[in-house]
């Protein structure tokens, strides 16, 4: 059996964001807003015990369902906002970011699902379009907000910050176009997660290094990792579809043996 890698990463993301949550004592996922303590907690306990169920197939249903109802439930508060603020970007992006955390839920919740194949096809069909959707709006936040994000990029990346904030708004959009085409989906996901991953390295992991004492790093450290955790959850399912259901059955198709 294949290790689920993706699965594992999405899972340490959840946990991440109940740990600052704690720490925060605020729902990272909503911005500043403030709320009742016993409903920061509620999530925290939320976000601990998903994170936690997801990393193991015994409970990795439960996990994802508990996942993917906490961080939708995230994506609706900015669909509030998006209607307050409809001319500003932000909530959208806000809106994009949390919505595609739940789907990775939803994609782990459906591959779990045994006895009922075409009802879990039918959960990823779903899920697999929105999130082609959800990176459209990855590649839109950066396009709206291009000077901030090219302060992110470390300066002794050359060429320069602008050119990679440019870069990697642009692989966002053709990402987006070939996982709603299905042309080279495959590729594009497993660049997208790269390049997910890319900027934990490079950008937020030394953040929180620099600066521990600013919780924002590692509330956009939290997001990453389960952003790129999500990423590599739709990889995992593009992999699988490519795989015929008697070989599915068997379970004896590693990836060397697909790509040889």
């Amino acid at each position: 059996m294949k290790l689920q890698l993706g699965r594992h990463i999405y899972g340490l993301g959840a946990i991440a964001f109940g740990i600052v949550t704690l720490l925060r004592h605020q729902i990272n996922s909503l911005g500043d807003i403030s709320l009742p303590g016993i409903l920061i907690y509620i999530v925290c306990i939320a976000e601990l015990t998903g994170g936690l169920a997801i990393l193991w197939r015994r409970t990795m249903k439960l996990g994802a369902l508990i996942l993917a109802v906490v961080f939708f439930i995230f994506s609706l508060y900015w669909i509030s906002q998006i209607i307050k603020m409809p001319l500003v970007f932000y909530p959208y992006g806000n809106f994009g970011e949390q919505f595609s955390i739940a789907l990775g839920g939803v994609f782990v919740f459906a591959s779990a699902i045994s006895g009922h194949p075409e009802e879990a096809a039918k959960i990823e069909r779903a899920a697999y379009i929105s999130y082609g959707i959800c990176v459209i709006s990855y590649s839109l936040y950066q396009l709206f907000y291009l000077s901030y994000t090219a302060s992110l990029v470390p300066k002794w990346i050359l060429p320069g910050q602008m050119f990679w904030a440019a870069a990697t708004t642009a692989a966002f959009a053709l990402a987006a176009i070939a996982i709603l085409s299905g042309r080279s989906a495959l590729l594009a996901s497993r660049l997208l997660t790269i390049m997910l991953i890319g900027f934990g390295v490079l950008i937020w992991l030394p953040a929180c290094v620099i600066h521990p004492h600013e919780m924002s790093n590692w509330v956009e450290n939290a997001a990453n990792t389960a952003m790129a955790g999500t990423a590599w959850i739709v990889t995992d399912f593009l992999y699988r579809s490519k795989i015929s259901p008697r070989e599915r059955q068997q379970g004896n198709v590693s990836l060397e043996e697909k790509k040889n």
